[in-house]
């Protein structure tokens, strides 16, 4: 089993210890028994960049008719008085909708100016998943290696530090894509 290499001299911001110990997989906190492990991997998570663009012009398309359809009940007093009384209404309407797409456009400027991550992902038999990066891929295939051969062999026992990762899931691409058409009920993989 080949050794894994020091962390890189640039540590990550936020360092998380990464260690077999037992047949126990543990990530910071979190325990992974290592036969409840279906799945390890290394990838380039990459961030949504076109949903974004996509999910912004949504929302705008949103607040625009939202907008007119909540400054509708102050357009008979504006047209009536001659602009002066209901125009506060409508100023108030115009106000809150050009928030709201300062909003928008920060949060997609977010994942614009996102950077791709090297991850390394732990997927459980069940609904967990957890990850964490670094700055050296091949660290991280390094440390899927060991952690295989852990699963295999139950005196293995490592401890290195990586990188925790805190990323929104709606932001960037998580893993594999699997597109079904038709039938219900479908399990694994058919003939």
């Amino acid at each position: 089993m080949p050794d894994v290499p020091a962390p890189s001299p640039h540590p990550a911001p936020f360092g998380v210890e990464l260690r077999v110990s037992k047949r126990i997989l543990w990530i910071g906190a979190a325990v992974y028994p290592l036969h409840n492990i279906a799945r390890v991997y290394a990838f380039v998570m990459r961030p949504r960049r076109k949903e974004a663009v996509l999910r912004f012009l949504r929302y705008t398309a949103g607040t625009l008719v939202v907008g007119f359809i909540a400054m509708l009940p102050g357009l008979p007093v504006v047209a009536l008085s001659g602009g002066d009384s209901g125009s506060g209404y409508v100023g108030f309407i115009w106000l809150l909708a050009i928030a709201a797409e300062i909003y928008f456009f920060i949060d997609m400027m977010s994942v614009l100016t996102a950077s791709p991550h090297h991850v390394l992902a732990v997927e459980t038999s069940g609904a967990s998943t957890a990850l964490v990066t670094s700055q050296d891929p091949r660290y991280l295939d390094q440390l899927v290696g060991q952690i295989s051969y852990a699963i295999d062999h139950p005196d293995t026992e490592f401890k290195v530090t990586v990188g925790s990762l805190t990323v929104s899931p709606k932001n960037y691409y998580f893993g594999d894509n699997v597109n079904m058409y038709g039938g219900s009920g479908n399990v694994g993989i058919g003939a």
